[in-house]
């Protein structure tokens, strides 16, 4: 035979299976709806949580200039740009200059209350609308009148020093009328997470707070419009090039409107990542479902199958009908999931665009739903391809006698090789276009383990319950006959809700740490507070002064900079590749000291310290794990950009650092004589014993009042805000795992109607042989009940042990074990089960005998 002609022949067989699939289903989807919901829910979720995400990078990628406050910013920590720096920006478009800092505001009565204050000039904002309540002119409002400057505040610190428009303020040495409140800043998302309310003043009248030390902790800003018709991405990349050949020592830290918020566009790839991984655990569960309801279905079309074998069908032509069926079906499922997930963003802009801080644009993305759409098809393929390829080998007398058990074997090799194909297309899918390829080859990794483990438990407990000894108790020995006995629900059950629970045990153990971390107490040995802004000439003034007024905390005091690294081993910063837990530290300005002792809450691992009398070429001590992430070793040279001067010293140590104590540590350490003379500040903490909430009021007053420059930070207020945030994220995760346990549920049921044949069949003989209602429920519940049991503790432990990776490796936090909500999961889970199966044991209790002992 010709190619040609078998290439025909081949044609019209995969015609011929396509009509029969076709056929087949005419007669509905019974059976099948597990199948479908499950793909539903998985594709559902991946394509939402893509849609919403590219959408809101669609967002950030339109609203760019106007979130950037112009083409390119420049910005600068602790100094500002010299004038010839500015001059040049100049030359190239229009320019509007900021700066932004923490410090505390006092009103009339004496309250207190830490802000973050963002000073502007006359251009700002050059793109974007400032939104006031009530409206008036820039410069109206930031005024010097009467004595007083204006200013414009978030709603919240009126709130917490109990003020209203027109009262006044102090901050530093200058005094403050609030004229107006801040609405919306059209560059706010640029600037990060604050830890304090908006305090919008005047460049001028920021000069008159006496809080421009040198050294203070200022981030200056210039941001550069480029003129209309010449503001395309080669003009900025112009800009940006021109700007470090001018001043290459500068020390500018560049975001063009591409990049206006790095790290805002970098939590939200990680965040994504992380829901797409729960979207994919959620298709992974109901894969069992796929699994389930293939194998129910070849098992109800045996005489079919054996049918169309009699009339000459091959094996092969019986699978590609039975194949067809799955991939029209597994079709289904993802268009109505690819539906919903498309719909996601525009619902998100509906219900809650006017509150959602980010620019969320809503359209169709057929890139995430292509995608979505082959998750959803290779992970029914995965699944189902094993109880399909069994298909082959139905005998056609299977006509002729009713089969009550099948009997296990497993498909042939080319099926087997089929289905591995298709199993390593998905991984490499999952892992391939991951923007962590590190965490979703450990999603995988685990998936697969957590996969064999629950298959491995279910043998166990079918093993153990075979050798059990015979019960004098009828319930007890029937429910154990249930659980090992030929067809038994037991494999079923244990896959389908055993991966749920470990999801759902992973989500609540790492949402109770994160609320014990932010939330509640915080750790023995963390500061009461952080004081920013000290002047180098007031340190000792200042530590003195504090012993005074706290005599029985513990003061630590040590000198603070603000640097970027800008190259390492002769190679730039932008041309390392660190990996993923390090490349934020070169992704802006550091924190850097210096000092001549090991400083408290570090290890030396590797190296020697130079010691306090040291006065050699500069050294530096990096934190270990952020070394090993930049490939450094001891000898290997850092350069530090410091209030523009390029600063290199050789690595001569490294060190573990315990940031659970919430201490002063720095990732770089100096020796002392690595920035001899150059301006600088000191950070100090104070831990009180026993604080109480009169004490640390008294503690903040008399600092403001004796060193109005200073920065008071209460640890547990900025601990409070950034828990915020974390709730709202885990409140996030919440919602998106909530489709892994709907699936996990719909599996179950699944599995559990699956085995509903069987249950009615041993219902009616053990009826007919005497057996009464409530013995048999007993029986049943009993089954349930060892089966949930067994599952439940090993979601328990597997989920535990995954939250305890991700809490003490990824989030390097802390890690205590929630017994009361692994408790509340395992009770769940065992409600959920003997509920389901006792719902459906029910029905096959009220099955009439004489019917279905007439049609055995």
């Amino acid at each position: 035979m010709s190619i040609a002609s078998e290439v025909a022949v081949q044609g019209r067989a995969s015609s011929l299976a396509f009509r029969y699939a076709l056929r087949e289903l005419r007669g509905g989807l019974r059976g099948f709806y597990v199948f479908i919901a499950c793909i539903a829910l998985g594709v559902m979720a991946i394509a939402g949580v893509g849609s919403v995400a590219a959408s809101l990078g669609d967002g950030l990628s339109r609203e760019g200039r106007t979130l950037l406050g112009g083409d390119v910013a420049f910005s600068l920590i602790q100094r500002e740009a010299k004038p010839e720096e500015v001059a040049y920006l100049r030359t190239r478009g229009e320019v509007s200059v900021a700066a932004t800092l923490r410090a505390m505001t006092r009103s009339g009565d004496g309250k207190l209350a830490l802000v973050e204050l963002k000073a502007v000039d006359g251009n700002y904002p050059m793109l974007g609308e400032l939104t006031l309540e009530p409206k008036m002119p820039l410069a109206d409002l930031l005024a010097e009148r009467d004595g007083a400057y204006g200013a414009a505040v978030d709603s919240t610190l009126l709130a917490r020093l109990d003020l209203k428009l027109g009262d006044r303020v102090n901050i530093g040495s200058a005094t403050y009328q609030i004229r107006s409140v801040v609405v919306s800043e059209p560059d706010k998302l640029a600037g990060g997470v604050g830890l304090g309310p908006r305090f919008l003043v005047s460049e001028a009248s920021l000069r008159a707070t006496d809080l421009l030390q040198p050294g203070s902790l200022v981030r200056w800003i210039y941001r550069v419009k480029l003129p209309d018709g010449a503001n395309d991405e080669r003009a900025t990349t112009a800009l940006i090039d021109g700007a470090r050949s001018a001043a290459p020592q500068a020390g500018w830290e560049v975001r063009s409107r591409s990049n206006a918020s790095p790290q805002l566009e970098r939590t939200i790839n990680r965040f994504t990542q992380f829901l797409t991984l729960v979207g994919l655990a959620a298709l992974l569960v109901g894969g069992v479902g796929v699994a389930n309801a293939v194998k129910s279905h070849i098992d109800r079309r045996r005489d079919v199958i054996a049918s169309f074998k009699a009339l000459g069908a091959t094996g092969r032509d019986v699978f590609t009908i039975y194949l067809t069926q799955v991939v029209v079906l597994a079709g289904i499922g993802s268009v109505i999931g690819l539906a919903l997930g498309a719909a996601l963003p525009f619902v998100v802009v509906g219900l809650f665009g006017k509150v959602l801080p980010l620019p969320v644009v809503p359209t169709v993305h057929p890139d995430e739903l292509a995608l979505s759409f082959i998750y959803g098809q290779l992970t029914a393929l995965a699944f189902g391809l094993w109880p399909l390829g069994r298909v082959h080998d139905v005998p056609v007398a299977a006509l002729f006698r009713e089969t009550i058990t099948s009997e296990w074997h497993r498909p042939r090799w080319s099926y087997l090789a089929l289905m591995a194909v298709v199993i390593v297309l998905l991984i490499g899918v999952a892992i391939g276009l991951a923007y962590d390829k590190r965490v979703a080859s450990v999603f995988v990794a685990s998936s697969i383990a957590v996969f064999l483990l629950l298959r491995g438990i279910a043998e166990l407990l079918m093993a153990v319950a075979r050798r059990l000894p015979r019960s004098r108790m009828t319930m007890l020995r029937l429910a154990i006959a249930n659980i090992h006995r030929p067809g038994a629900l037991t494999p079923s059950v244990v896959l389908s809700l055993g991966l749920g629970l470990a999801v759902l045990v992973t989500i609540t153990q790492i949402d109770g740490n994160l609320r014990r971390q932010f939330l509640a107490a915080l750790p023995e040995r963390a500061p009461s507070f952080f004081f920013i802004d000290i002047p180098s000439t007031e340190a000792d003034h200042f530590g003195a002064y504090l012993k005074q007024i706290a005599p029985d905390a513990t003061v630590e005091d040590v000198p603070m900079l603000r640097g970027r690294i800008v190259a390492a081993r002769g190679v730039k910063a932008d041309q390392l590749k660190p990996s993923v837990d390090s490349e934020w530290v070169l992704q802006s300005d550091r924190g850097l000291t210096y000092t001549g002792e090991v400083p408290k809450g570090s290890k030396i691992v590797e190296g020697e310290w130079w010691g306090p009398d040291y006065s050699g070429p500069p050294l530096v001590s990096m934190e270990k794990k952020i070394a090993d992430g930049l490939s450094l070793k001891i000898g290997d040279e850092v350069v530090v950009n410091v209030l523009g001067r390029d600063v290199p010293a050789k690595i001569a140590n490294l060190r573990n650092i315990d940031w659970q104590g919430l201490g002063i540590n720095f990732v770089l350490v100096f020796s002392p004589n690595a920035f001899k003379g150059a301006p600088h500040s000191h950070v100090a903490t104070l831990t009180e014993v026993n604080p109480t909430a009169a004490d640390d009021a008294r503690i903040i007053k008399q600092v403001a009042d004796a060193f109005p420059m200073v920065t008071s930070v209460r640890v547990r207020e900025a601990l409070e805000t950034v828990g915020s945030v974390v709730s709202n994220l885990v409140l996030a995760i919440r919602g998106a795992s909530a489709v892994t346990l709907i699936s996990a549920i719909l599996v179950l049921g699944g599995a559990l109607a699956a085995g509903h044949r069987h249950r009615v069949y041993d219902a009616v003989i053990l009826k007919t042989l005497g057996a009464t209602r409530v013995r048999l429920l007993g029986a049943y519940a009993l089954e349930y009940l060892m089966i949930g049991l067994a599952t439940a503790v090993f979601g328990v432990i597997a989920g535990s042990v995954a939250a305890w990776m991700i809490v003490t490796r990824l989030m390097t936090l802390s890690f205590i074990w929630q017994a009361g909500s692994a408790a509340l999961v395992v009770v769940a889970a065992l409600i959920v089960t003997v509920g389901l199966g006792l719902a459906g044991t029910l029905l096959a209790l009220n099955q009439k005998p004489a019917s279905v002992l007439r049609n055995l």
